[in-house]
């Protein structure tokens, strides 16, 4: 089956606290797939993980590249689907490397490229309260063997 969390958020620094809580219960070789609207959050998740694992340099959305790849504790290799006509073109980008590496993997618009994730893939769903206050939910869904993880976070 598996567990899930989820948290609701007022501010995008509330959004970089959850990723940071995320990111310490990170090991290379763990894959993260973010789903979720336009203006959802993921890419400001992503900045707080980034932060949390000391990367330096300033992190982007890789509409264009499709692939960002940062150096801090750990590397991680952020990938933005978003732009992809086929999951040929991931296979192009060699992404196996990656999941098989040793950094962390973070895929926004993971629904692009969701037959080719690994069984072990968390998955975070964003939703954003447009008619609302700015809120948004973030619901994350591990496999069984990463119920630590669920109950671990705040």
């Amino acid at each position: 089956m598996g567990s899930a969390k989820k948290w609701s958020t007022n501010s995008p620094a509330e959004t970089q606290h959850i990723a940071a809580s995320l990111a310490r219960k990170m090991q290379p070789g763990d894959i993260v797939a973010l789903y979720g609207e336009l203006a959802s959050g993921k890419t400001t998740f992503v900045q707080g993980i980034c932060e949390a694992l000391s990367v330096r340099e300033p992190v982007t959305s890789p509409t264009y590249t499709l692939i960002n790849e940062y150096f801090g504790t750990m590397p991680v290799y952020h990938f933005d689907c978003y732009r992809l006509e086929n999951e040929d073109e991931f296979y192009s980008l060699g992404y196996e490397e990656y999941f098989f590496g040793e950094g962390l993997v973070l895929i926004e618009w993971a629904e692009r490229v969701e037959s080719l994730l690994p069984e072990h893939t968390i998955r975070l769903r964003f939703e954003h309260n447009f008619s609302g206050e700015g809120t948004r939910t973030i619901q994350l869904h591990a496999i069984e063997e990463q119920e630590e993880l669920c109950t671990s976070l705040p």
